[in-house]
């Protein structure tokens, strides 16, 4: 299919047309209109039901081994639409056209893996001491709801498509309505792999006119979301309703120590890189920066250099190192939270205002923000946005409380020099994924999530699929002879 514009896939049948007519997607560094994507509505999400509901028999029959060929075969699909994917991405969020094919390339990695572990789902054997066997089983769960975030459009559905269909799940995703069409090319790589009419469906459109159909629907067993912590809540309480299994990526608060046998000036260039990657707008991002107070002014010359040499601009252009922030509210909230640290008393070492000469766009200079007091709200609310906020610290037991005081756990980050500092910095902060001297945490072959209030459930690595299956156990025994 040539695909100019988003569809929904409702039983391997793409729609540009839909129940709740049409809803706008507009460009983030121009806010212009980019195109219009159906809105799907309780009519559409009866016939995806319906449609899963058909496919779950068959699906969950075919063979791993099967099950893994049309995993990667999605993989190549996904390779052959690679700049398309990106072009996409960039138009949808305003990520630069030079950082989004690497996101693509990311999800290309969870099909694989997810392929092979499609055909490694054995089960085990125990011998009984009664006499007999018994045979631990893993079985589909069912039919599974998927609803995925913004800010990683290709990522976020693939690391819910590629284990629900290695387990042998039909799945229903409901995307952002910001990225319809990068979407729509995701579900055109599935159809083009073979993937049967009603495994792989999508439902755009508004999630008030979608979620709660999916969220009361008896045979949706299980669902994924990426989202805030307010959205995880809301979902947790109506999937009791029914019993689903939930697997969560909610909100996160990194924090990040920095000890002064750390390389301090390498560790500033790391720090800037990843917090000022998609404009701050990644739930891994390091927010919090606790610097031990001998190296604090080095540290924050050095981070604040590299966030002025970035360069703004519209994300279609190759030069451009940092785009907008997708939402005109996510700019509102950042500028918000800038405003309150400075007035509790925090410095401003760079950025902290809207780009002159740009009357259009959502834009925001990378901010960097020194001596930011415990009180400041930037160190208690995730900023999801291009500003980093310093604080120094004189004893480390001191600073691993302090990045420990938030209620989220997803990711935590350290730097230093010392192997049992490195130890005593892994153990005691809190989250469920840490990378000491390094920010690269996210890997297909490794789990990825949150603990707390940062949700629950892993994706990747060989735990994921585990959420997506049930063990059924048999006892076999046969009559005495």
């Amino acid at each position: 299919m040539s695909v100019t514009e988003p569809y929904a896939l409702i039983g391997g049948t793409f729609r540009d047309k839909a129940s709740g007519g049409s809803i706008s997607v507009f460009d983030p560094c121009t806010e212009e209109e980019l195109w219009r994507q159906p809105a799907c509505t309780a009519v559409e999400v009866a016939e995806a039901l319906a449609h899963a509901r058909a496919a779950l028999p068959q699906w969950s029959a075919v063979h791993g081994w099967e099950r893994g060929k049309i995993l990667r075969r999605i993989a190549r699909e996904m390779e052959a639409r690679r700049g398309l994917i990106a072009s996409a991405l960039s138009q949808e969020i305003g990520r630069p056209i030079s950082q989004s094919e690497g996101e693509v390339n990311a999800a290309i990695e969870q099909l694989d893996w997810f392929a092979g572990e499609a055909e490694r789902l054995f089960g085990e054997t125990i011998r009984s001491r009664q006499g007999g066997r018994l045979i631990a089983a893993p079985e589909p769960v069912g039919i599974v709801a998927a609803f995925s975030a913004w800010n990683f459009p290709v990522n976020l559905p693939v690391r819910k498509i590629a284990p629900a269909l290695a387990a042998g799940c039909p799945i229903i995703v409901r995307p952002s309505e910001q990225v319809p069409m990068t979407t729509t090319l995701i579900a055109d790589a599935c159809v083009a792999a073979g993937v049967p009419a009603g495994v792989v469906q999508v439902l755009t459109g508004r999630a008030s006119e979608i979620v709660p159909h999916l969220m009361a629907a008896e045979e949706v067993r299980k669902i994924s979301l990426t989202g805030s912590t307010q959205v995880g809540k809301l979902l947790l309480a109506q999937a009791a309703e029914t019993v689903k299994r939930c697997s969560m990526e909610l909100g996160g608060h990194s924090p990040v120590v920095v000890c002064a046998d750390a390389d301090v000036e390498a560790a500033a260039v790391q720090c800037a890189g990843f917090k000022f990657r998609n404009a701050g707008q990644v739930c891994i991002a390091p927010n919090r920066f606790y610097v031990e107070a001998s190296v604090a002014d080095r540290f924050l010359d050095r981070m604040a250099a590299e966030a002025r040499a970035l360069r703004l601009g519209d994300s279609r252009d190759p030069a451009t190192t940092m785009g907008p922030l997708t939402l005109a509210s996510g700019r509102e909230k950042v500028e918000a939270l800038i405003g309150d640290a400075l007035d509790r008393g925090a410095s401003l070492r760079s950025g902290g205002r809207r780009p002159e000469g740009r009357n259009k766009g959502f834009f925001l200079e990378p901010t960097v923000l020194g001596d930011v007091p415990d009180d400041a709200r930037i160190m208690a609310e995730e900023p999801f946005g291009p500003v980093a906020a310093v604080a120094s610290f004189r004893d480390l037991d001191d600073a691993i409380a302090r990045a420990n005081s938030t209620r989220f756990g997803l990711a935590a980050y350290a730097f230093t020099g010392d192997a049992s500092k490195a130890e005593r910095l892994s153990a005691g902060l809190r989250a469920g994924m840490v990378g000491i001297n390094s920010f690269l945490v996210a890997h297909a072959e490794a789990p990825f999530g949150g603990i707390d209030h940062s949700g629950m459930g892993r994706e990747g690595g060989r735990q994921a699929i585990q959420d997506y299956q049930n063990i059924k156990l048999t006892n076999l025994t046969w009559p005495a002879a």
